[in-house]
């Protein structure tokens, strides 16, 4: 659901006369020069060796970029800043859950990451071990990141949220040997112990396990060391002023192994390779994040998702950015926490997801208002689909209308942006991701595979490779090839399936309406949830919407509505009214809710992401299964109480 053409915004030309790329003719120049146009992202890097060929199709789906090169991720990253005399310019800032604060100059850092290599490789850690990370957001874990790099080691950071048994299943996967975690951590201002949940995971797995512990909580938790464990603090000691020789790696080498979260069955592991990867993400985080060396730039998501890894870790590093680190949650210890950073920072570029706007939305524009925020030179977007009226309320309170926002599509398997707009160049339509970048095949096509009129709905497929892409599932290849390659392929046309459905306007951008699966059949009507959310969300008085399919005796499936209100709008039957004739105006009498259920929040995991599953038990009164994921559990019993009133 795109805004109408007087809606659109044109970016302001005090920002197109600085940004890092506004050539309009750029689609025409990677078209024609094609796939030979990547090196200008391969030049964003120093290689220890350069490369023979861009791509090398000849084994595809499983293609191989900037072959026979060879360079270093940690040398990208920091030595090069360095050995450019800008050793004393800050590379992160670490904002603590207690306001405690960290800086660290690239030199700053480069001691620190050396140190860790040392220690690890002391360890008997060796190029290709795959180390588990398993850290919240604390300046060690893109230390440790940049470390296992240095010495050749993939890593596998874990998400800190994730269970035991779902840490000691990801390193089972990864026949990881080697971990490096923490005693403890803050949850909304308390202590949480994370060595236990470690230690729970070690003892699920057959093989030993060197663990390196980090000392967050200090007094407040007391652990102890076991066998086989060491103090991370006491290991920089030891190793004091070590220098590590980044190890020369090859372009297709393995740099990270991501495993996805597992809600389906088991996680897959997603491998990322040291050139193709780090270009692609450094390429994109300077041509459509703007990022320049002198910025302070803040990408809010956690590292133990893609997102963290490619615009607060390695993308924002190897450009010799100063990168913010935040480790705790927009609302604590007050919802004016995010302001301030920005404020006191003074953040140029904001990169955060649609479900913390409409968190902010929700609380009042009072928060923003309260601080000076211009700093703030663009917005991003990232995660999920951002609605018309979340996108002009960040544009309008957050940017104050001077800052392009772009609104950007890409997954774990991309390892970066695939369709937005380019800041400096495109038109921004709110609610429409944008078209797909320089170079990047993105197209709309019908369940036979072909092309699909503009407005229609479709799946959303890429039809060529990209340096980011995954090079495949780790230990299943055959995996791969079938999830991603086989639906759409036809002889040597290799066409990626992305998993999202969406659809095209008659200027080829693109409004992504959700996964393919998150689809209501309503009467022979198939339905994106994406779709009657947005509708629902654009009602004033509406902060947030989650739409599920649940049993109807006549329908066979009908529409169930759960939706939460902003701080100046109470539930009522008018305003559940103008929710079902938002949804009719905006798509037609058959997607008409059932049932509309007004709640004070969604049921979302720790990433962010609202759990469906749950609302559609309760929509169809079925056990609910486990909740142990959820970082709001409370709100589901006051669902449940909301839904027996209806």
């Amino acid at each position: 659901m795109t805004a109408p053409p007087d809606e659109h915004r044109e970016p302001p030309s005090s920002f197109v006369e600085q940004a890092n790329l506004r050539d309009r003719t750029i689609c025409e120049e990677f078209e024609a020069n094609w796939p030979g146009c990547w090196e200008q992202a391969a030049d964003v890097l120093d290689w220890h060796r350069e490369y023979d060929q861009v791509l090398d199709e000849s084994n595809a789906p499983f293609y191989e970029w900037f072959c026979g090169g060879e360079l270093n991720a940690s040398y990208n990253c920091l030595d090069r800043h360095i050995e450019a005399g800008r050793k004393n310019h800050a590379a992160l800032k670490w904002e603590g859950k207690r306001r405690e604060t960290r800086t660290y100059t690239y030199q700053d850092l480069s001691h620190e990451v050396n140190e860790v290599a040392a220690a690890l490789r002391d360890l008997g850690v060796g190029e290709d071990d795959v180390v588990t990370l398993y850290l919240p957001m604390i300046p060690e874990l893109p230390i440790a990141m940049l470390a296992c790099a240095r010495i050749g080691a993939p890593h596998s950071v874990v998400f800190a949220g994730f269970s035991a048994d779902a840490l000691a299943t990801r390193m089972e996967s990864a026949t990881s040997e080697y971990l490096i975690t923490c005693d403890g951590y803050y949850r909304r201002g308390n202590a949480f112990n994370q060595k236990s949940k470690a230690d729970n995971a070690l003892m699920e797995l057959d093989n030993d396990v060197t663990t390196v512990v980090v000392d967050r909580l200090g007094e407040e938790l007391d652990h102890t060391l076991d066998e086989r464990q060491y103090d991370y603090e006491d290991l920089l000691i030891a190793h004091a002023g070590a220098r590590v020789s980044p190890v020369a790696r090859d372009g297709e080498d393995m740099l990270f192994l991501m495993y996805t979260s597992g809600t389906t069955g088991e996680p897959k592991g997603v491998t990322h390779t040291t050139g193709g990867y780090l270009s692609y993400a450094a390429w994109t985080a300077r041509t459509v994040l703007d990022v320049k060396p002198e910025d302070t730039y803040w990408c809010s998501a956690d590292i133990g998702w893609i997102t963290g890894h490619s615009y607060t870790v390695y993308g924002p590093l190897a450009l010799g950015t100063t990168s913010v680190i935040y480790e705790g949650t927009p609302d604590y210890p007050d919802r004016s926490r995010l302001w301030e950073i920005i404020e006191r920072n003074a953040v140029d570029v904001f990169y955060t997801a649609p479900t913390a706007i409409r968190a902010f939305m929700k609380w009042g524009e009072q928060y923003p208002e309260s601080h000076d925020l211009s700093s703030l030179r663009l917005l991003g977007t990232v995660g999920e689909p951002i609605n018309p009226r979340a996108w002009k309320w960040y544009y309008t309170h957050i940017g104050n209308e001077s800052c392009p926002v772009v609104d950007t599509w890409w997954q774990t398997e991309t390892g970066g942006i695939m369709i937005t707009t380019l800041p400096g160049v495109n038109t921004m339509k709110p609610g429409s991701a944008g078209p797909s970048l320089p170079g990047i095949g993105a197209r709309v096509v019908s369940e036979d595979g072909s092309t699909i009129e503009a407005g229609e709905a479709g799946y959303l497929v890429i039809d060529r490779p990209w340096p980011g892409m995954f090079r495949t599932l780790y230990g299943n290849d055959d995996q791969y090839v079938h999830e991603y390659w086989d639906r759409f392929s036809v002889d040597d046309e290799w066409v990626y399936l992305t998993g999202d459905g969406a659809t095209v306007d008659e200027d080829g951008y693109i409004t992504v309406l959700g996964r393919v699966d998150d689809v209501i059949n309503v009467s022979g009507h198939r339905l994106g949830t994406m779709e009657i959310e947005s509708a629902i969300v654009g009602v004033s008085g509406v902060a947030e919407a989650a739409v599920v399919g649940g049993n109807h005796e006549t329908n066979g499936t009908a529409v169930y509505a759960y939706v939460s209100t902003d701080h100046s709008q109470e539930p009522s039957e008018a305003l559940e009214a103008r929710i079902t004739d938002a949804v009719e105006d905006t798509i037609g009498p058959f997607a008409r809710p059932e049932d509309v259920i007004f709640t004070p929040e969604l049921p979302k995991t720790r990433s962010g992401k609202i759990m469906r599953r749950l609302l559609e038990n309760i929509a169809n009164h079925e056990p609910l299964g486990d909740t142990s994921t959820l970082r709001n559990p409370e709100v589901v019993g006051e669902i449940e109480a909301a839904d027996r009133k209806e």
